[in-house]
């Protein structure tokens, strides 16, 4: 029999014109500035605000008062304020159209570790995450690209199991001590 794939939905849709010259300087420019890996992580996010921007764009064709548009307009909002995209006072579905890349990519995680001074540089950001010395509430999160909700914002800080959080020193460190320790030794041996 032959084997079904699992089914997964669109994470990102490449440029219709992939040598356009203002785009491929805009995309490098926001790969620099904000410490990402390749276009595909600003291609993924320009598709979420897309979608995000269709969603605001039909509900807004709708009638003020249509139900559906309440509904989903308001849940809307309410998860882009919730991320902090959206400031609160900007709770409308007008303000949804004007929204940035910049906004979103703002919002990850690296961006957030570069703002609090946990790292030196947004690339010091990204290798501490990745190698799991960064924690959002007790969780560790090892993803430069997760999303920081404003709630979560102030709860992110080294992992315990983490050399800078107080956990155990790592492995160059450790075999330092013990070359220091072991090291007198070895010499009144001679």
């Amino acid at each position: 029999m032959p084997r079904i794939g699992l089914v997964r939905s669109k994470t990102y849709s490449t440029p219709r014109r992939p040598f356009e010259k203002e785009r491929l300087d805009q995309e490098s420019k926001l790969i620099g500035e904000f410490g990402l890996r390749n276009k595909r992580e600003v291609w993924r996010v320009k598709y979420t605000l897309t979608k995000i921007r269709t969603a605001a764009r039909e509900l807004l064709t709708l009638d003020e008062k249509d139900q559906r548009r309440l509904f989903e307009g308001n849940a809307l909002l309410r998860r882009l304020v919730r991320i902090g995209v959206l400031e609160e006072s900007k709770m409308k579905l007008d303000y949804v159209l004007g929204l940035r890349l910049e906004d979103f990519l703002e919002r990850r995680l690296q961006t957030q570790v570069l703002k609090l001074g946990l790292a030196k540089s947004i690339h010091h950001a990204r290798v501490l995450i990745r190698q799991r010395h960064i924690r959002v509430r007790k969780q560790v999160v090892n993803l430069p690209s997760f999303v920081v909700r404003l709630d979560s914002q102030k709860h992110i800080d080294f992992a315990l199991t983490s050399p800078y959080g107080g956990g155990r020193a790592g492995r160059a460190k450790r075999k330092n001590q013990r070359k220091a320790a072991g090291g007198g030794e070895a010499e009144e041996e001679d």
